[in-house]
C-alpha cells in the first residue's frame, strides 16, 4: 500500500489531483487507513495511470466516469467499454493526422524560408 504522497512522488500527479480524482469516482477503490488517510494498492496505481491516458489524449472527465460507471456495473459492459475504447481510439487518431497535416505545412514553410535565405545570401541551395 502507498500514501497519496508516495503516489504522488511516483506518477508526478499532485495530491490535489488525486483527491479530485476520487471525489469525482474515477479512481472508485482507494481504501483508508484506520486514520483516515488514503492507501493506494496496485489496481489503483493502474486506474492512475489509465485515467491519465485518457486525460492525456483528451478524454474528458464525464467519459471517464461514465466508463468506470460501466466497469463497476461488471462483465456485461465490456462491450460498451469496448465501444468506448474504439471510439476514443478513433478520435486520437483524427488528431494524431491533423497534427501531421499541420506539420506539413509548417515544413514547407520552413523549407520556403530555407530558399529565401539561401537566395538573399546567394548560397547554394542544398537539399
Amino acid at each position: 500500500m502507498n500514501s497519496i504522497k508516495e503516489v504522488t512522488q511516483m506518477t508526478g500527479i499532485s495530491a490535489s489531483t488525486l483527491r479530485y480524482y476520487e471525489n469525482e469516482g474515477l479512481l472508485p477503490h482507494v481504501k483508508r487507513d484506520e486514520n483516515g488517510k488514503r492507501q493506494y494498492d496496485v489496481e489503483d496505481l493502474e486506474w492512475v495511470h489509465f485515467i491519465t491516458a485518457l486525460r492525456a489524449t483528451g478524454m474528458p472527465i464525464v467519459q471517464i466516469q461514465r466508463y468506470v460507471q460501466l466497469y463497476q456495473a461488471g462483465d456485461f459492459t465490456i462491450s460498451e467499454r469496448k465501444g468506448m475504447m474504439l471510439q476514443h481510439k478513433k478520435d486520437i487518431e483524427n488528431k494524431i493526422a491533423d497534427l501531421y497535416r499541420n506539420l506539413d505545412k509548417i515544413n514547407y514553410k520552413l523549407a520556403l524560408y530555407d530558399v529565401l535565405e539561401a537566395q538573399r545570401n546567394h548560397a547554394d541551395i542544398k537539399i
